[in-house]
């Protein structure tokens, strides 16, 4: 966990894409429910911001 810690405050690759690709995962899942209107309506947002995340962090060394 601490390495993990070091490598979001070292601005290091790994652990900036794995945030990047839960946040991916969470707004397809939140697009997919059928319980919430909120939930669904915050999901492209969620889902956007964990793609340009992406975009950025793939950018970070490794």
């Amino acid at each position: 966990m601490t390495r993990f810690l070091s490598g979001l405050l070292r601005l290091r690759r790994g652990p900036w894409e794995l945030i990047a690709s839960v946040l991916i995962g969470l707004g397809v899942l939140m697009l997919m429910q059928p319980f919430s209107l909120a939930v669904y309506g915050w999901s492209f947002a969620v889902t956007l911001t964990g793609t340009v995340m992406f975009v950025i962090v793939s950018h970070f060394p490794d």
